[in-house]
């Protein structure tokens, strides 16, 4: 890595932790009436953000490219949350009708949509520079993460802002790096968290986070040797993380890159005052003065 990440100095956390305790939501269903939508969800962080939503009483909207993959997370879901109403929609989040209709059809059919994850990515491996690459693919990486994140947005944030909802950008520490050979991915997570921040700008009704879910060993990443070894978070950890970001009691980070590796309850006692005076977690320079 050619530059430390621009992180911020609490305790870094790998899994749950009492501070994103699920239980409380699981057993008081503290999402009960609540809509969650999620892309991305046949697999990996999508799948287990949407069990978590489901397992503290929310219904459910899931969307990926495989609907065998969808049928099987829904009946994996339902295993273990038989109560939770889930309905799926196969698509392409880079389609922009197919995401309208996708969104539409979930505000039609449970009458609300109170949060959307929008959690689906492209990664590739890099080890060469972006000029000896087919452009084509490159941006095509660029397309999925932050075209795909711009459709679930446009067609959301109307039915969001009539419930006061939350609105998640699945970002990544790697936006907040500079790695040789890997500029479209990290381009492109770095475009979201400014991304959320034209949303808070705009959508006074919504919350919205650019949220890091950790360092996962996911498909997506498995073939990456030069960070593999650094991928050692669970798959609980961002679930976790957004049940009590999308709680109500983090709303004074709305707008902000938040990383579900930071101990929220450090950065809430230690540095919410700090944060909220400066404006920080947000993309901007600085110039120590």
């Amino acid at each position: 890595m050619s530059t430390p990440p621009e992180d911020l100095p609490v305790s870094s956390v790998s899994d749950i932790y009492p501070g994103i305790d699920p239980k409380p939501h699981f057993d008081g269903q503290t999402y009960a009436g609540k809509v969650a939508l999620v892309t991305g969800a046949s697999r990996g962080i999508g799948s287990e953000v949407a069990l978590f939503y489901a397992q503290a009483g929310a219904s459910l909207s899931l969307l990926a490219r495989s609907e065998d993959a969808l049928q099987e997370v829904k009946e994996s879901i339902l295993s273990k949350a038989p109560k939770a109403e889930i309905i799926t929609f196969v698509l392409d989040v880079c389609d922009t009708q197919a995401m309208k209709n996708a969104i539409d059809g979930t505000a039609k059919h449970f009458g609300r949509i109170d949060i959307v994850v929008a959690n689906a990515g492209r990664a590739e491996i890099y080890t060469k520079p972006f000029t000896e690459y087919d452009p084509d693919n490159w941006w095509k990486t660029i397309e999925v993460n932050i075209r795909g994140v711009y459709n679930a947005a446009h067609f959301s944030l109307p039915h969001l802002s009539t419930t006061s909802g939350y609105f998640i950008a699945v970002s990544s520490i790697g936006a907040q790096m500079r790695l040789p050979f890997a500029s479209a991915y990290p381009l492109s997570k770095h475009a979201l968290n400014r991304f959320v921040e034209f949303v808070k700008a705009e959508q006074h009704n919504v919350k919205a986070f650019s949220v890091h879910p950790g360092g996962i060993l996911t498909e997506m990443s498995k073939d990456y040797d030069l960070i593999r070894q650094h991928l050692v978070d669970t798959l609980q950890l961002p679930a976790a993380t957004l049940l009590r970001l999308t709680s109500g009691k983090m709303d004074w980070l709305n707008g902000r890159y938040v990383s579900a590796n930071w101990n929220l309850d450090e950065v809430e006692k230690d540095w919410k005052e700090k944060i909220i005076e400066q404006e920080a977690l947000v993309n901007r320079l600085h110039i120590p003065v």
